[in-house]
């Protein structure tokens, strides 16, 4: 292994210095007055990136202890949801729910395609479903969905909608309050530049109102012991207190830059690494549009097996990529852009590739790569 490592998976993602400065400073007593002043700046920060006026409550758990959450705190032995499902994790919502007892009905799209509305307000005309999960970016297969249209269906519908945001919330936008979304679930350890160990639930009235008469058992994730916690800006439970410490500088990071800078970043970085790989002549998996700027998704040429590829970049040059889920784990690598990434890092990442493509034995022109991702950066910055 090189002595330089660089990490481009989408998630955990690189962590700027401060941040991880910030979780090595000697830890504060979780029930103390300073980590009550931390709290209550945190939660206010969040709600900022959220883009909501309601609550959000913190979690010591990743992801999908976030998204648990949302299902013990929302339904009841028997209830019915349609889980639209296009890749891994909204494999995993599904299997989750119906761990619970629950009846599920899944709206499934192969793997790369984007959820359409009009099949989600077909199914759901068919299903009555109270409850839709969505995921708004699909890291095993580059997809971002529409999930302002998705969600408006499903609204307009009367069901409530709980969206996985894990890899999306601060890369590319997202409206809960003004779509119609009612339970945003996320992570630390992607796009808000932070360890992780952190997960969060943005919480909207309704979804407070199905809280009281859900039935399924809680404990830990009970939302209703967060909430009063949160009212003496408190937790319940022993809180991962540097790692709060470490999210607050992040987002700190993240509001200094603004919303609107990051997603601009994003979309940008996303345009350079897809123009990049199609310049040396690999095809795509994830869609080649703006809304793709968390993971680029690429095919390898025949001649190589993917998996040989994320071994070699990783024991040559140090550089992490994400492999393939399922069936395409011999044929999709995954190189991961959110966070604390600049176009550099993206060049980096490509001109490996084309290094260990090359020696592998496909035709893979030196420096093309490189070239066009700089050119389409510079291109959609200026736009």
């Amino acid at each position: 292994m090189p002595g330089k490592r660089y990490l481009f998976t989408p998630g955990p993602t690189p962590v700027p210095p401060e941040v991880l400065a910030a979780a090595a400073a000697p830890v504060i007593h979780h029930r103390g007055p300073d980590f009550k002043e931390l709290l209550a700046r945190v939660i206010e920060r969040l709600k900022v990136v959220c883009r909501t006026e309601h609550d959000v409550l913190l979690f010591t758990a990743s992801g999908t202890g976030a998204f648990e959450s949302a299902l013990v705190n929302l339904l009841s032995p028997g209830d019915r949801l349609l889980a639209v499902s296009a890749g891994e994790f909204g494999e995993r919502w599904a299997a989750m729910a119906v761990a619970f007892g629950c009846e599920v009905d899944r709206l499934a799209y192969a793997w790369g395609e984007s959820p359409s509305p009009a099949d989600l307000q077909r199914r759901l005309e068919e299903t009555r479903a109270e409850t839709v999960l969505l995921v708004h970016s699909e890291t095993s297969t580059g997809v971002v969905a529409d999930v302002e249209a998705l969600a408006r269906v499903a609204a307009d519908a009367g069901a409530l909608v709980v969206v996985d945001a894990v890899s999306s919330l601060g890369a590319v936008p997202l409206e809960p309050d003004a779509w119609g979304i009612d339970v945003v679930v996320s992570g630390s350890q992607k796009a808000l530049m932070c360890p992780p160990g952190l997960s969060l639930a943005a919480v909207s009235p309704a979804a407070w109102e199905r809280c009281e008469r859900a039935e399924l058992p809680r404990f830990y994730f009970d939302w209703r012991r967060h909430r009063r916690a949160l009212e003496n800006l408190s937790t319940p439970y022993t809180p991962a207190v540097s790692t709060v410490a470490a999210l607050d500088v992040a987002l700190g990071l993240l509001l200094e830059e603004g919303l609107e800078g990051a997603f601009a970043r994003h979309a940008a970085l996303g345009r350079a690494c897809r123009e990049g790989a199609k310049a040396m002549g690999l095809e795509l998996f994830s869609p080649d549009e703006e809304r793709s700027a968390v993971v680029t998704a690429i095919l390898t040429p025949e001649e190589a097996d993917a998996r040989e590829l994320v071994l070699a970049l990783r024991q040559r040059f140090g550089i992490t990529v994400a492999g393939g889920h399922g069936d395409l784990v011999s044929r999709l690598f995954r190189i991961g852009h959110i966070g604390w990434f600049d176009v550099f890092d993206i060049t980096t990442a490509l001109a490996a590739v084309e290094l260990v493509l090359g020696d592998m034995g496909a035709p893979i022109e030196r420096g093309v790569a490189v070239t066009r991702a700089l050119e389409a950066y510079a291109e959609q910055i200026r736009t």
